[in-house]
């Protein structure tokens, strides 16, 4: 197991405040991908802790119709859905160990209660953009 027993037990609890159900979609390849293997069970593990938290797995190179419509194009990949299956951009690439871990976490918080954290200020602020923004965020641990 990844997830030691303390911090399993801690992400039960804020899991269980849940507000809607959140599916991972997650894309693996078995051609060189050194993380794919360990970033699939940490997944796996994760989708064992709720009934509100499930796992869709597929393989880049052969589910290419389900990697188009979610816009993946490397490995390993987590997308983030709400129960409606609606995709709010968030994807992961790579393991997401260490503080992304953490940040895995608040984003199912945040697609299953449908909510950005934003405050309203910046809601309205962001609704006068005029065209599409593609933000990404590099972490490294060094």
């Amino acid at each position: 197991m990844l997830i030691s027993d303390d911090v399993r037990k801690a992400v039960q609890e804020r899991f269980d405040k849940l507000n809607q159900p959140v599916t991972m979609v997650y894309f693996e390849s078995s051609l060189d991908c050194e993380y794919c293997p360990t970033t699939k069970q940490l997944v796996t593990e994760l989708s064992e802790l709720t009934d509100k938290l499930s796992l869709q797995v597929h393989n880049l190179h052969v589910d290419t119709e389900a990697a188009a419509k979610y816009g993946v194009d490397k490995v390993p990949a987590i997308v983030l859905l709400d129960q409606d299956e609606k995709d709010y951009g968030i994807k992961f690439y790579g393991i997401p160990s260490g503080y992304e871990f953490g940040t895995l976490l608040e984003d199912i918080e945040m697609v299953s209660s449908g909510s950005s954290g934003l405050s309203a200020d910046s809601i309205e602020r962001l609704k006068g953009l005029t065209s599409d923004v593609h933000i990404e965020v590099f972490v490294t641990p060094t």
